[in-house]
């Protein structure tokens, strides 16, 4: 079973990602911050890692995605955003923001089950 790693710190994410996750057969585990979130990461080595990029600082996100890969974590990255809604900004993935996928929050369940299995097979739905 592919095991997701949900790193936000929006309670309400947190919750409606790993509900609709886990009622399509997908593991989840979360963590509401940064450092959490690292740890969750090296203790359990998730399959996939959907990370936002506002938690405590604007930019959580941005560096803790730069310090997986600093550490050859090379677990595929979606990235939750809503700057772009809001500011009116563009992020293009590459070595500045190292990540696999950028999603705009709010995320429909379709959308959001999509992406995570562009990385990881499907489970068999409970």
């Amino acid at each position: 079973m592919a095991l997701i790693a949900i790193i936000d710190d929006d309670p309400d994410i947190l919750d409606a990602s790993s509900l609709i996750l886990q009622t399509k057969g997908f593991e989840v585990i979360t963590a509401s911050n940064p450092d959490d979130g690292y740890k969750i990461v090296k203790e359990n080595k998730p399959d996939v890692i959907i990370l936002d990029v506002i938690m405590n600082e604007p930019d959580d996100g941005f560096f803790l995605a730069q310090k997986f890969r600093r550490e050859k974590i090379m677990t595929p990255i979606i990235m939750y955003t809503s700057i772009s809604k809001t500011l009116g900004m563009q992020f293009d993935k590459g070595e500045m923001v190292p990540v696999d996928e950028f999603v705009e929050k709010p995320i429909s369940p379709e959308q959001l089950v999509a992406k995570v299995l562009k990385f990881v097979k499907q489970p068999v739905e409970k």
